[in-house]
């Protein structure tokens, strides 16, 4: 989620209102996201709107302001589970910004998710979008966690003695006393929502072993774990026009895995590499792994020559229990 200038309600004209986004605002919306972030590539808002509002129901709603007539901002929230709701999407029109219409969009969508049952409600920020952290803060999201995306290599070679299997039992209780879940709160990617994350449950890493893939790195005692959450093609956009992974047909198939958490190098290690083989089964050109943003699993990573991102991401959290009737 993330906004280009916090604002507050006594800032906010009287002719702005919240409302249900619309397939005739297309337009509008595109017209203030084609160019979100200069120099640092398109914004996916154009790419999916139609396929974002198409999904609206009663797990997600998405919410535009209008000022006036003019349709000048727009944002989303999705419930990913009984009680957890996440705040995707936030955009203003730059012509607009300051004016509060980040903080009514998000009161809206905050409203509609304790009218859904939801207690918290999380979004993400690159960590170097200011803006969009300070719209966060100001509209009443605490800073929770922050991780980076390990990028290992698919590769089809496998060492056979490699100490990696699949057992779920173990995966959790390994998360139970890891690092990684302390630094990462307990989070890891959502099994339904892209670019979302949420409470890692003992049921989804039975799920993953019943649907996917669950890694379990440990010989005589458990010392990593990892999971497939999802893989999809997505399209090469023309920030990646000289990709090498690039398909004949413009696309790349992307493996993502909800976290890779590890005890010393050497586990990490093993958990990369059968992460990097199990990629390369499925077809992937490129993988991501959640990794928590601690110097330690970055540096890990790095003595295992596995790529990461340059920046990290933050995770911001929002109580709505005092939103409760």
């Amino acid at each position: 989620m993330s906004d280009h200038g916090a604002g507050d309600r006594t800032g906010v004209d009287g002719d702005v209102r919240v409302r249900q986004a619309r397939s005739e605002d297309y337009d509008a919306v595109v017209s203030f996201t084609e160019d979100t972030w200069p120099g640092r590539g398109s914004d996916y808002i154009p790419r999916i709107y139609h396929e974002w509002i198409a999904g609206d129901g009663d797990d997600q709603r998405t919410f535009v302001a209008e000022h006036g007539e003019r349709v000048a901002g727009i944002c989303q929230g999705v419930l990913l589970s009984e009680y957890e709701a996440w705040a995707q999407g936030m955009r203003i029109d730059p012509e607009f910004r300051g004016e509060g219409l980040g903080i009514l969009l998000n009161d809206a969508l905050f409203d509609w998710a304790v009218a859904n049952g939801a207690s918290v409600c999380r979004n993400m920020v690159f960590s170097w979008n200011e803006a969009g952290l300070g719209m966060s803060r100001t509209a009443g999201f605490d800073p929770r966690m922050e991780f980076r995306w390990a990028h290992p290599e698919p590769n089809a070679k496998v060492d056979p003695d490699l100490p990696v299997h699949e057992e779920p039992d173990a995966a959790w209780s390994y998360w139970q006393r890891s690092d990684a879940r302390d630094a990462l709160r307990g989070l890891a990617l959502d099994g339904d929502e892209s670019w979302a994350v949420s409470a890692l449950s003992h049921a989804d890493l039975w799920n993953a072993a019943d649907e996917t893939r669950v890694f379990v790195v440990g010989d005589g005692g458990t010392t990593g774990l990892a999971y497939r959450v999802r893989d999809y093609e997505r399209e090469v956009t023309s920030e990646d026009e000289n990709d090498e992974h690039e398909a004949d047909d413009g696309t790349e198939r992307w493996a993502e895995y909800g976290v890779g958490a590890w005890a010393d190098v050497e586990s990490a290690r093993s958990l990369f590499e059968a992460i990097a083989a199990d990629a390369a089964v499925i077809g992937a050109d490129r993988t991501r792994v959640l990794v928590p943003e601690t110097p330690r699993h970055v540096s890990d990573a790095a003595a295992c020559r596995v790529e990461t991102s340059a920046e990290p991401d933050f995770v911001f959290e929002a109580d709505l229990t005092n939103r409760i009737d």
